[in-house]
């Protein structure tokens, strides 16, 4: 008989009430019942998940592209990166589709680099990452709502970035995920 590795920690849904419903997230209010018998509620964001693609060439280089990120107010360099379709598209497809609207890239080569939360403590949002190699370049077709800079960039030129903050933390967790190590002193 197994025991369940939770059961000490598991909170159990009582009932879900919806708060908002938008083009890409609905947020509910959720009452949960916690392990010793008291009730409480959880904010939660309903998102149907999103993938990174960390596109290396053959010049040991990787895409980024810069856009306008309105809740951090500012424009920030990252790496190709989108929401999975809601009809529940395949994450390889996703991360395809990704890599060529925003970077005009396609790739030969795929390999997945694991999964996780993406902010757990409020959204059900899960980052599938992955390195993409043979690197075909074309021209980006980024959605309408999209402004998009692509630009190409070596080991030192991004470990700049780093440390200036120009880059967001999915950034960051894909390229260590693909083993591009980075000299942040100096």
């Amino acid at each position: 008989m197994s025991q369940d590795p939770d059961g000490a920690l598991r909170e159990t849904p009582v009932q879900r009430q919806p708060i908002y419903t938008g083009r890409l997230i609905e947020v509910f209010d959720d009452t949960v019942r916690l392990p010793d018998g008291r009730s409480t509620h959880r904010e939660v964001v309903q998102h149907p998940g999103a993938v990174a693609v960390v596109a290396i060439d053959d010049q040991d280089r990787v895409v980024l592209v810069r856009q306008w990120r309105h809740p951090a107010g500012r424009a920030l360099w990252e790496i190709p990166a989108g929401t999975r379709d809601q009809d529940g598209e395949a994450v390889e497809a996703t991360a395809r589709r990704e890599l060529a609207e925003e970077a005009g890239v396609t790739a030969g080569r795929w390999r997945s680099l694991g999964h996780a939360p993406m902010a757990p403590g409020y959204s059900t949002e899960e980052m599938h990452f992955f390195a993409a190699f043979d690197l075909t370049k074309g021209e980006p077709a980024a959605a309408a709502d999209e402004l998009l800079e692509v630009r190409w960039f070596d080991r030192a030129g991004v470990a700049r970035l780093v440390r200036t903050g120009e880059v967001d933390v999915k950034t960051m967790s894909g390229l260590a995920l693909a083993g591009w190590t980075l000299e942040l002193d100096g």
